[in-house]
């Protein structure tokens, strides 16, 4: 009886054990790219060819899972390059993540993990579009984020222009550029030769397909305006709360049930109202908790309270809002979406996120999930301070890829006619 009685704890153990270890996408949070050299996170990197870049996650549970990875090598258009691993990877990916580290002196139990790259195990050797994957023990896949390296074989020159559409001049930004190849020129540019533009680091705000409108001498031209303009938007909303006990301009209240929550004061529709200049990082994040020297581990979760009061030219009719940022790399996800209370004439959600400074603002979309960028819950401006970068792809004739020849970004800081 004693033998059988050991048998069935033993068995429920080991049950019980593998249910707590079960990782599902809302247990993943704080995914973050971050260059060595800036303090700031992102849910997506561009960087040089060989530099050292890292993307980190956390998982919150207190078991320390056992993470592997895995990189691809993608085309312009983001499918599979034909490409081998051994093509583009000195050493070997579906590696075991060892660098990772449990939470400390937390109310939120949570595992952090890191990769650096390169690392001992492997180095990209080509530029390219990339994508990252993280798996679990038996290889179902957790997450997964794009990344792009480029080589600088070809200077891009950036002007930022207002529409010369008149009824859109103060609302929409327009992005002109030219491409200089350093050390040849371009073997039929209008096939060989692909550009992708895009907004505050945000590949779900870009445009892609763009042939140049005619050639000087070497250099492609890019002087389109219907073809290259986005909605201006509005300079994003924020909140500091790395003092996890404090109210402050954007905080009006806190508690501690389980863990803390933070209720941010109520934000109102722009639309409609005039531009006002607000420096925000251009909708990325950073992790901070200011009584700590280790902030990866140290920073607490905490339940964030947005609320949104719609005006006269914004309503809940027929359509969904979503606050986004690039904490949550942009997703129209369920977890995301905002609730409208008829008592209180508000759009509200909780959000759990981790202690540090976030830019953030609300989209709506409408039954397909189609976001309505006309209109912009912040309103468009053409003032707004904005991040533009174009990246530059070039396939030689026979070439089995496509290089990423050049990069570069300007601010609509310096907007002109």
């Amino acid at each position: 009886m004693k033998k059988i009685s050991l048998i069935f704890k033993i068995i429920f153990f080991v049950c019980f054990a593998s249910l707590g270890q079960e990782i599902n996408a809302e247990k993943i949070k704080s995914i973050a790219f971050e260059k060595f050299d800036e303090k700031k996170q992102s849910n997506f990197y561009i960087g040089q060819l060989f530099q050292s870049f890292s993307i980190s996650f956390d998982i919150l549970s207190g078991y320390e899972s056992d993470i592997y990875y895995t990189i691809d090598h993608c085309n312009y258009d983001w499918n599979k390059s034909k490409l081998l691993k051994s093509e583009y990877l000195q050493g070997f990916d579906d590696v075991k993540i060892d660098n990772y580290f449990s939470s400390f002196n937390t109310y939120q139990i949570y595992t952090h993990y890191k990769l650096n790259i390169p690392n001992n195990d492997l180095r990209i050797t080509k530029s390219g579009n990339y994508v990252i994957r993280f798996f679990d023990e038996y290889g179902v896949e957790l997450l997964q984020r794009k990344f792009i390296l480029f080589e600088n074989l070809s200077n891009v020159r950036i002007e930022i222009k207002r529409s010369r559409d008149l009824q859109l001049i103060n609302e929409k930004q327009i992005v002109n550029f030219e491409i200089n190849p350093r050390t040849s020129y371009f073997l039929n540019p209008e096939k060989n030769v692909k550009v992708l533009i895009f907004k505050n680091d945000n590949l779900k705000d870009s445009i892609m397909g763009i042939k140049p409108m005619y050639n000087k001498g070497n250099n492609l031209v890019y002087r389109y305006d219907k073809e290259l303009s986005f909605w201006g938007g509005n300079e994003y909303l924020y909140f500091d709360n790395k003092n996890i006990r404090n109210t402050s301009v954007r905080i009006r209240s806190y508690d501690l049930i389980d863990i803390y929550s933070n209720y941010l004061y109520t934000d109102i529709s722009r639309i409609g109202k005039k531009y006002t200049y607000n420096p925000d990082i251009n909708g990325n994040f950073v992790i901070n908790n200011i009584s700590s020297n280790e902030d990866y581990i140290e920073a607490d979760y905490v339940n964030i309270y947005f609320s949104l009061k719609p005006n006269n030219k914004f309503s809940n009719n027929g359509m969904d809002v979503y606050v986004v940022g690039s904490f949550n790399n942009y997703e129209l996800t369920n977890e995301n979406k905002m609730v409208f209370d008829n008592s209180t004439n508000k759009f509200q959600l909780k959000l759990k996120m981790k202690q540090g400074f976030y830019n953030y603002k609300y989209i709506v979309v409408n039954n397909s999930k189609k976001i309505i960028k006309d209109l912009n819950v912040g309103g468009n401006f053409d003032e707004t301070e904005n991040k533009y970068s174009v990246v530059i792809y070039y396939r030689e004739n026979g070439g089995r890829y496509d290089k990423v020849v050049g990069y570069s970004n300007a601010s609509s800081e310096f907007i002109t006619n």
